[in-house]
């Protein structure tokens, strides 16, 4: 092909993504319920249709699942779960309830409708008994922090290429400069998507949520009309891809009290940090920002830029928590009052 032909092509590429967009707005703006379909249903099968689109195919995406982890934590309802398979082929069901252990999930998302004004929700406040029930801020805090109380295990043991590693060995453990850990503590990738949201509600779904989605409606300058767009948001998109690596694998382990009598957490990521100042000097210059895609009038390709965004976070957990396979044992023993195995 011609480097005019190649222009075209990318052109015609990126004009498709457009039109997909405008489709995806329109879908989630329809009022209309389906048969037999709620409209919130139907909203989550649309934003899920999109992340079916961009998200590679070694993960899996279920609707409407709770997550749980070997602790005994369960988090609230989750309306998209992307998880990896390959790893924890696990999904413990209860009739048409469903759980995924947290080890296995790289992403979660919630489906809202519109997301009003503070000064809206006061109004809300009362049920129609008069009782006060969550506003849409507390249901989304609440929700996000049931995801982000969950707790990865490091009770696993896998095959390497030269033999079988135990994560809870003693001598491993009480010298963790001597073992490379990739991961201590992962945490999923939280997406709030809504069909609108209310510019003064913007920073405090930012501190719960690493990425919105949202439909905007645009005003045209001089003109009574209007257009609606699809509008990401990337809360700490300018920060560097270590920190991020930090942030999705290394998330708050000194959560763990048990685990932190057998790992000098700090010690090790501040040695974790030495040793790898020099190496990740590039990657100290590299963040998310960099790929977004923009046309020459400077206005992002929503989905082009999510496709290149969202699937470079998921590198950095693109070997996902080993599955702690003891760990849930002894969990589901402990409930059925059995006898926990010692050491």
């Amino acid at each position: 092909m011609t480097k005019k032909a190649v222009n075209t092509a990318i052109e015609k590429i990126a004009k498709n993504y457009n039109q997909l967009e405008q489709s995806l707005v329109n879908q989630l703006r329809l009022e209309l319920s389906k048969q037999n379909v709620t409209i919130g249903t139907y909203r989550e099968r649309i934003w899920k249709s999109l992340f079916e689109m961009i998200i590679p195919k070694k993960y899996c995406i279920e609707q409407s699942v709770f997550i749980i982890d070997s602790y005994g934590n369960i988090s609230r309802e989750v309306d998209l779960a992307v998880y990896d398979e390959m790893y924890t082929p696990y999904i413990f069901n209860y009739e048409e309830i469903k759980f995924i252990p947290i080890e296995a999930v790289a992403v979660v998302v919630q489906c809202k409708s519109k997301i009003e004004s503070k000064g809206e929700e006061k109004e809300q406040l009362k049920d129609e008994n008069g009782k006060n029930r969550e506003t849409m801020t507390q249901n989304l805090q609440k929700w996000a922090k049931s995801i982000t109380n969950l707790k990865t295990s490091l009770d696993s043991v896998t095959r390497t290429i030269t033999d079988l590693v135990d994560n809870y060995d003693e001598d491993l453990l009480n010298n963790p400069y001597n073992k490379s850990l990739t991961q201590t503590s992962s945490r999923p990738i939280r997406i709030l998507c809504a069909t609108k949201i209310h510019q003064s509600m913007m920073e405090t779904l930012k501190e719960n949520f690493d990425i919105l989605l949202y439909v905007e409606d645009i005003k045209v300058t001089d003109q009574k009309e209007s257009f609606s767009k699809l509008t990401k948001v990337i809360t700490d998109e300018s920060i560097d891809f270590v920190d991020w690596n930090n942030q999705l694998n290394h998330w708050r382990h000194d959560r763990y009290d048990e685990q932190m009598e057998r790992i000098s957490y700090q010690n090790y990521m501040k040695e974790r940090q030495q040793k790898k100042l020099k190496s990740s000097a590039s990657l100290k210059s590299r963040n998310l920002t960099q790929l977004r895609v923009t046309n020459h009038q400077e206005e992002e390709h929503t989905i082009l830029s999510l496709t290149f965004q969202l699937n470079q976070l998921l590198m950095f957990l693109n070997n996902p928590m080993l599955f702690p396979h003891r760990a849930y044992a002894r969990m589901f023993t402990k409930n059925l009052g059995g006898k926990i195995q010692e050491d």
